[in-house]
């Protein structure tokens, strides 16, 4: 009767735990690196989505800019022509519906076309009830009371230091909204609004 050697006879017997610790170590690892390339490819995504939408928010401002030029000059040029609409520059006296989705809301709207060639409408409106003057009995504007108070400063709020600035301490501002909208190439759409407040 042959013996085995003591040495080979004490060994243990291999059960094999090995493989499947590592095979689900490999699935954990597979798994992790599709969630990985998954939410990268999100974050690229969600970036770029940003910055489109900035973009486009930045050339809405230029139909804003186009407004107020508009609204700026009439200001200073024939306020009584604000007390009337004027289709042709998308002027409206009064805010009827002040919903930025409604069709009507963009009535007599003007398209300008920005230095990249992107289509921008905008249209103003005069934050009162009916047309007309704004101290009309029968009209109630968005007025707000020139600020004097100089706090210690040099000049009072509002005021200038610029020889032809217009005076309007002893009449109140009117309050006029700009609205600019962009239909962008992907389908997104961004509108913005600018609040402009002149001395009536």
């Amino acid at each position: 009767m042959t013996r085995l050697p003591s040495n080979l006879s004490m060994r243990p017997r291999q059960r094999g735990m090995a493989l499947p610790v590592m095979l689900i170590i490999l699935v954990v690892m597979m798994v992790t690196s599709i969630y990985m390339l998954r939410s990268t490819h999100s974050a690229a995504l969600t970036t770029g989505n940003l910055a489109y939408d900035a973009t486009m928010s930045r050339a809405a401002d230029y139909g804003l800019h186009a407004g107020f030029q508009w609204l700026s000059n009439t200001a200073a040029t024939n306020k009584a022509a604000l007390n009337a609409s004027d289709a042709a520059h998308g002027y409206e006296d009064k805010l009827a519906k002040p919903d930025v989705h409604d069709r009507d809301f963009w009535n007599n709207q003007v398209t300008v076309t920005d230095p990249d060639n992107n289509q921008i409408d905008y249209v103003v409106h005069r934050l009162c009830l009916v047309d007309g003057a704004y101290d009309d009995p029968a009209n109630h504007c968005m007025e707000t009371a020139a600020n004097t108070s100089p706090l210690g400063n040099v000049v009072a709020l509002g005021d200038s230091l610029a020889a032809d600035a217009p005076q309007f301490a002893g009449t109140p501002q009117v309050h006029y909204v700009i609205t600019a909208r962009i239909h962008g190439a992907r389908g997104g759409n961004v509108i913005n609004q600018l609040i402009v407040l002149i001395g009536a």
